[in-house]
């Protein structure tokens, strides 16, 4: 198995320290809002089979680009491992991407149980209808959560390998 995962820790193309995986991790998750935000502008336009879809394929891309994040960063050695080339305090670091973890765990949480209710709700015919109103307030939640875990994600990114 290592010999096919060679690729992974090959120099990454963004032009940092970033082995290849990272790049390619950082480089979704930066443009995770964007993506999340069009599946948006489907129920906006009333299309809500289309945003539906959208937000499961995003979200299902987004549980796959995790285990490969995750198994990068195992087998790559982990934090200790990337920090060791950074300028940047371990201490430091590592509260960045302690915040980092912490926003990341509670808005994958949030978007399980959104997808989960929102599949049941679309499914029994609640949504559009009578559960609409909570399933805006827990997107919202899941959304901004979302933007936070990109824009943490990417100052981690920036610390590990840029600085």
């Amino acid at each position: 198995m290592q010999e096919s995962m060679n690729y992974m820790f090959e120099a990454g193309f963004l032009g940092t320290r970033a082995p290849f995986f990272m790049d390619m991790v950082t480089l979704i998750v930066a443009s995770l809002p964007l993506l999340v935000y069009i599946a948006i502008l489907f129920a906006r336009k009333k299309k809500y089979l289309i945003h539906a879809l959208l937000q499961n394929v995003i979200f299902l891309f987004s549980v796959v680009l995790i285990a490969y994040f995750e198994l990068g960063v195992r087998v790559g050695g982990g934090f200790k491992a990337f920090i060791a080339e950074s300028g940047v305090s371990y201490t430091y670091a590592s509260i960045v991407l302690g915040l980092h973890i912490l926003i990341a765990t509670i808005t994958f949480f949030y978007w399980i149980l959104i997808i989960l209710r929102a599949n049941y709700e679309f499914y029994k015919k609640f949504i559009p209808g009578r559960a609409s109103s909570a399933h805006k307030i827990l997107a919202i939640k899941t959304f901004m959560g979302i933007i936070f875990t990109s824009f943490s994600g990417i100052w981690v990114y920036l610390l590990l390998f840029v600085y």
